[in-house]
């Protein structure tokens, strides 16, 4: 069973415990300056090539790719120690023997590792908000990526937790957490591209030429796990722009029309629409990303399942044989 009070009573100890022994103040404020600093560079490094509402826009994908990346760099410092590190110190046992539950030191634990980590995305707010108070991005748009980039960073935190769980070692668990941050950001696309190939078919278009096509839309699904590629296909589209454009009539007099054109390009589109033409199926030259499906939604659900049987996990490992001792050594 989970009590919100026993939730709230981990949490409260465990953030009390991160201010005492670290330099928080420090961290963050350099963490804020470099995030920051680096995303007014990258726009101004882009208002010299192009637009300044263009690069206002590429300023919006590219910040939220880099802090998304970075961020998952980073979580699994904040949890890979919580379990196993208390065990060392001999803290872990006095939460054990009190009336919190498994389950109630477990989610604290998550809570106040995953609360920091959205603190950490927080200070990233302002290099965000640019390109929504300048109108190039949607409010919409803009909080919808952040609510994605907040749950991945929720499914790191819950796996760095298990394997801090799972294994006894601290150092170990910091190590295996990273392996598994690598796994999702570098091993899925180096799956898939290990996996193409074995898709591809010879067609033949005339007596003398043949070609192999492959085939991405049946190995698609190995993509979806990977945080880029769910961040990047959850964020809505930018709307196609229209502009007016003076025509005449068959009299020779001049009226505005408004013209739509293609739409506005940026880091996050042009990697979604790259997706989902690959799940359309067929080369890049057949292959229609208009007909492709959304991909997010499988990856960002294998995630969260992932998320949550790492979670089952740790509320398994810091169960303890108090149920199962005879009557008379049993401890309440």
């Amino acid at each position: 069973m989970i009590s919100p009070h026993g939730v709230g009573l981990v949490a409260r100890q465990e953030v009390r415990t991160r201010l005492r022994t670290g330099r928080w103040k420090a961290l963050m404020t350099v963490w804020f300056l470099t995030v920051n600093g680096t995303a007014l560079f990258f726009r101004l490094a882009l208002e010299a090539s192009i637009s300044s509402r263009d690069a206002s826009l590429h300023m919006f994908g590219g910040v939220l790719l880099g802090v998304l990346v970075l961020t998952m760099l980073v979580t699994p410092a904040l949890t890979a120690q919580s379990i196993n590190g208390d065990r060392e110190r001999g803290t872990l046992a006095a939460l054990q023997i009190t009336r919190l539950s498994p389950a109630d030191i477990a989610v604290g634990k998550l809570a106040a590792a995953w609360g920091t980590g959205l603190l950490v995305l927080a200070l990233t707010l302002p290099c965000v908000a640019l390109p929504v108070l300048e109108g190039a991005v949607g409010a919409g748009r803009a909080a919808v990526t952040l609510a994605v980039v907040a749950l991945l960073i929720g499914v790191v935190c819950a796996l760095a937790q298990a394997w801090s769980a799972l294994v006894t070692r601290s150092i170990t668990s910091v190590l295996l957490s990273y392996l598994t941050v690598f796994a999702l950001l570098v091993g899925t696309p180096v799956l898939f591209a290990l996996a193409v190939p074995l898709t591809s078919e010879k067609v033949t278009t005339s007596r003398h030429y043949a070609y192999d096509r492959e085939h991405p839309d049946r190995v698609w699904w190995l993509l979806a796990p990977n945080p880029v590629v769910v961040l990047a296909d959850a964020a809505p589209e930018v709307p196609a722009r229209r502009l007016p454009v003076t025509r005449y009539d068959s009299r020779g007099r001049p009226y505005t029309e408004l013209v739509r054109y293609n739409r506005r390009t940026d880091v996050l589109g042009e990697l979604g629409r790259e997706i989902r033409g690959l799940r359309a199926g067929g080369d890049r030259r057949s292959g229609d990303p208009e007909r492709g499906g959304p991909v997010w939604p499988y990856g960002l659900a294998f995630n969260v399942l992932l998320a949550g049987g790492a979670l089952w996990t740790t509320v398994r490992r810091l169960r303890t044989p108090v149920r199962t001792l005879p009557s008379g050594v049993r401890l309440a």
